[in-house]
């Protein structure tokens, strides 16, 4: 047997590109994408990401170029995430929330070759150009990606995506994958804990993980899915490169809006979505004039920040049926997914939504995911109690991160990676979270868990988001101090930080009661619904937590030096790029 060989025949490199070119004949005239009066096929998107990648071969893109894009979600997007590794490169999305600082950063440590701009972030990029040009840096070829629905005229230099798409050749062969270990993406953590770092997936990664989620979700044929996860968040969690697979359409939203999302569902009847839980506080708030009627149920695929039961309960009784994951980008999106049994339909409703709020068990692309003693690595007993770091290995962890070897080997140890995230094992072997293992706070001796005591002020019918972290206290060494929104309704005065102390001391042991509360307008989160929990402990740890309000703003776009001559050779060294 040792002597048969692999051929071209029988062995091909796995590379989610296929799908598209598969859904090019299998579904050719179905509808792709959605966005607005804008419709595509895929036979359509097909050729325009071959345009796309013949484009950015004659721009002397060539093989492990990165092509960074920061851009909602439209079209462009969407294409870019097959014609970027076509045309042999890795595709960097870039958060839209991050500030000109950050985008600069990311622009200079992943060394750029090409910088797709929507129109709307075009301010934006001069201002990281800025920055670039300030370190004596070259700036990257530009291009805008103008609104193909309705153009604005908006520039930024000579090129734009849609002229690329034009002057492209379908007929050029796209580069092929030779090695499926060879990468597709580089994804920059959202930066919830630390500094961001550059995760890189490989072509086989990214395979397996998107034919994985469709079968553990019950992805079925001609799905219409709405973009309300960005897909610069691990890729859209790969359904970017899934939707293509199961020949469904791309409804395209530039921004998760209660309006936006409950019209896009009643119009195009959406049958399944993403996001983050924070999405549920926006479609729960929603006035009576941003609503839909929600004519069949919408599977809703629900990760970043576990849901308390109570967020769940209310969701699904607006027409989502929920299903709870857990990933982080250096598994290439969601690593575990609650799988639903047919026996606990017969549960009460709360303790349906108990159940759901678990994070669940490994995607099949794992080899194995545990929760162990990291001192020891020996696997905790399964009895819900027990505490441990939840630890993966298998196809759809990343290939490490991008020129960063200490980051890199400390992630992995004895051949697990580890996600820094605490939990239990339940007897079922359904995994729990408990906490990040920094968010753990320790309370004269005492372990409290942070989401133990969000689920509680969860339940209080005034409190939309909570967030706790450890305030530092002369005794106990540290103490829980809660962050605060209240929902719309609820008056000013009508509710203070005695009324939350006395409401958690009758619903949890002393020592878990937070000491501090404070009352936001908005906690701090990143661009994908995670609440950005370093900002808050930053703020807890001022002068008795009162420093809180001006160091939890989420982060915003510099203003500009103000320096025109600057700005004026951001522009001429664009244009110089794009002549070029």
């Amino acid at each position: 047997m040792d002597r048969l060989l692999k051929c071209p025949a029988n062995y091909v490199p796995l590379t989610p590109t296929t799908f598209l070119s598969r859904a090019a004949v299998a579904y050719s005239d179905r509808t792709s994408i959605v966005y607005g009066q804008t419709r595509f096929t895929w036979k359509q998107t097909h050729e325009r990401c071959l345009r796309l990648a013949s484009s950015l071969r004659s721009l002397n893109v060539s093989k492990n170029d990165v092509v960074s894009v920061l851009a909602p979600n439209v079209p462009a997007l969407y294409e870019m995430h097959f014609g970027v590794p076509m045309a042999g490169a890795v595709l960097n999305t870039i958060n839209t929330r991050l500030d000109a600082g950050n985008v600069a950063n990311i622009l200079k440590h992943s060394e750029a070759k090409v910088f797709f701009v929507d129109y709307q972030y075009v301010r934006l990029a001069v201002q990281a150009f800025d920055r670039l040009l300030g370190d004596g840096l070259q700036l990257p070829l530009v291009v805008v990606i103008d609104d193909v629905d309705a153009p604005t005229g908006v520039r930024l230099g000579e090129l734009e995506y849609e002229q690329l798409i034009a002057r492209g050749d379908p007929a050029r062969h796209p580069c092929p994958v030779l090695d499926e270990w060879d990468a597709i993406a580089l994804n920059y953590t959202s930066g919830t804990t630390s500094a961001p770092k550059g995760v890189v997936y490989s072509h086989r990664g990214a395979y397996l993980s998107t034919l994985s989620l469709l079968l553990q979700w019950g992805v079925d044929n001609e799905p219409v899915y709405l973009w309300s996860l960005p897909m610069f968040h691990c890729n859209g969690w790969t359904f970017t490169w899934g939707l293509a697979a199961r020949g469904g359409t791309n409804v395209c939203i530039r921004a998760p809006t209660a309006r936006d999302m409950y019209s896009a569902i009643a119009d195009h009847r959406v049958t399944h979505m993403c996001c983050a839980p924070t999405v549920f506080s926006i479609l729960l708030e929603a006035g009576p004039a941003d609503r839909r009627p929600i004519a069949s149920p919408v599977q809703v695929l629900t990760g970043g920040a576990p849901p308390p039961a109570t967020l769940l309960e209310k969701i699904q009784r607006l027409g989502f049926h929920v299903t709870h994951a857990y990933g982080l980008t250096e598994a290439t999106g969601p690593a575990l997914v609650c799988e639903w049994r047919q026996q606990w339909n017969r549960l009460p409703m709360k303790e349906q939504a108990r159940l759901k709020a678990r994070q669940g068990i490994s995607v099949l692309t794992l080899a194995d995911a545990d929760v162990k003693d990291t001192d020891t690595m020996s696997s905790v007993p399964r009895d819900g109690e027990s505490l441990g770091q939840i630890v993966l290995r298998g196809s759809s962890i990343m290939k490490g991160y991008y020129k960063n070897p200490d980051d890199t080997a400390a992630a992995f140890k004895d051949g697990w990676f580890l996600t820094g995230d605490l939990g239990v094992v339940h007897p079922d072997g359904y995994v729990e979270i408990k906490d990040r293992a920094k968010d753990i706070i320790i309370s004269g001796g005492e372990n409290i868990s942070s989401l133990e005591v969000e689920a509680v002020l969860y339940r209080h019918p005034m409190v939309l988001e909570a967030a706790v972290v450890a305030m530092p206290h002369p005794h106990w060494g540290e103490t829980p101090c809660a962050f605060l929104k209240v929902k719309k309704e609820t008056q000013e005065g009508s509710i203070n930080e005695e009324d939350i102390i006395s409401y958690c001391r009758n619903s949890m042991p002393r020592f878990m009661v937070p000491k501090k509360v404070v009352f936001m307008e908005e906690l701090p989160k990143t661009s994908t619904g995670k609440i950005q929990k370093f900002l808050l402990r930053k703020a807890a740890r001022g002068p008795q937590g009162g420093a809180a309000a001006p160091l939890c703003k989420l982060p915003q776009a510099a203003s500009g030096n103000g320096n025109t001559s600057r700005h004026s050779e951001v522009q001429e060294q664009v244009l110089a790029m794009a002549r070029l």
